[in-house]
């Protein structure tokens, strides 16, 4: 059915669905609140732009993410999925397909209607267990929703994930310790654990530059994330990815394939695409996306098109999030290059340095670069300047 490697070949879809009933403070990915006369225009466009594919392309994975999927009704999710089992169909003997949710957006009616369509996996953006957590992270679900929202999931769909954020305003050590004791009360499959980032020109960005907010430093959040490692080993969980934990078997397929730097279709307003080495993005103006479709036109933002060593490169820096890190020889298959070749001395000073583990099948990072991951890979990277090829290309459209 494949007939090019998973690397250019895409064997998993992203589909964002922007509405929220709030837009959070500090988001600030492609979303949209009180514009719900926008939905059905909006799944008009998704559709036409399915239809762009010119062909179902059949899949192993479907992630479905936002904004708030689950905030459409339930008939509005029936008719998406609808459009999505026809373009996307799911192959192979264990298809995985997710959703994105929040605790009061998600009713049995709904989660009724995503088993239907074969979706296995809900993460609901928990954040935390605490009202005034809640509150200062500006969410609108209470805590009396959590409960509710992980009791459809238990009667209608078998993998079960939360979303938690650490380093809130104001959030202790103690309160942390509760949050995650909280989630693990629920037994969830599968956790993501978030340090707050405060992204410019979001509302809690403009708080803390005022000096409105009480902010965690640095030494606290990665003491908060150490606590989250040991607790949630310690459950029984196995830290896959830096900022993924899951019980065994229950590992996303949809992360395992993006942080393997794997091909992927995606498709919506803001929507990025991973295909034969190319990466499209999405406008992301709702109304620009529905109005270039609506016209017949292609709602694609912008291209890049990397060189095979920049290609290899971004290979080492996502690779590198998992637990596995780089396999010597898979890496060389994939990218056509030897990590070491690419890299220089920079593997030897960050194993000097504790925060790589480098073995002759493979490269790693140890705990402590797990920590350091986003420093380890800009180390990393440096080596990409001392190369001659030919920078990306990347153009408007």
């Amino acid at each position: 059915m494949f007939t090019s490697p998973a690397w250019l070949e895409p064997r998993t879809a992203y589909v964002h669905i922007p509405f929220c009933g709030h837009h959070c403070g500090y988001c600030d990915f492609a979303v949209t609140a009180g514009r719900d006369h926008l939905i059905e225009p909006y799944l008009d466009a998704l559709t036409l732009e399915l239809e762009r594919l010119g062909s179902p392309r059949p899949v192993e994975s479907l992630f479905l993410g936002g904004g708030t999927p689950t905030y459409l009704t339930a008939e509005q999710l029936d008719r998406l999925f609808a459009q999505l089992d026809r373009w996307l169909p799911r192959v192979g003997s264990e298809p995985e397909v997710s959703i994105e949710s929040t605790p009061e957006s998600l009713t049995a009616e709904k989660a009724k209607v995503l088993a239907a369509h074969g979706v296995n996996r809900v993460s609901i953006g928990v954040q935390s267990f605490q009202a005034h957590l809640l509150t200062a992270l500006d969410r609108r679900h209470g805590v009396a929703d959590i409960p509710r929202a992980v009791d459809a999931v238990r009667k209608h769909l078998p993998v079960l994930s939360f979303d938690l954020i650490f380093a809130a305003p104001g959030q202790t050590a103690a309160e942390w310790d509760r949050d995650l004791e909280a989630a693990l009360s629920f037994a969830p499959d599968h956790l993501s654990l978030y340090g707050l980032t405060y992204e410019t020109g979001t509302p809690l960005w403009k708080d803390r530059k005022r000096g409105a907010l009480k902010v965690v430093g640095e030494e606290e959040e990665l003491s908060f994330y150490r606590r989250g490692i040991e607790r949630l080993t310690a459950a029984g969980f196995e830290h896959y990815e830096v900022s993924n934990f899951a019980l065994p078997g229950r590992q996303s397929i949809h992360n395992r394939r993006y942080w393997a730097n794997e091909a992927y279709y995606g498709l919506g307003v803001g929507a990025a695409r991973y295909v034969e080495g190319s990466r499209e993005l999405n406008t992301r103006d709702i109304v620009a996306y529905i109005a270039k479709l609506t016209a017949g036109d292609d709602p694609t933002f912008q291209r890049e098109t990397l060189g095979p060593r920049e290609r290899a490169f971004e290979t080492i820096a996502v690779q590198l999030r998992r637990s596995e890190g780089i396999g010597r020889k898979s890496f060389r298959i994939q990218t056509g290059f030897d990590v070491d070749d690419l890299t220089g001395d920079r593997i030897a000073f960050l194993v000097e340095q504790g925060l790589l583990e480098a073995t002759a099948d493979s490269l790693r990072l140890t705990s402590r670069g797990r920590e350091l991951a986003d420093g380890v890979t800009a180390d990393l990277m440096k080596s990409l300047l001392t190369q001659h090829e030919p920078k990306a290309s990347a153009t408007d459209v």
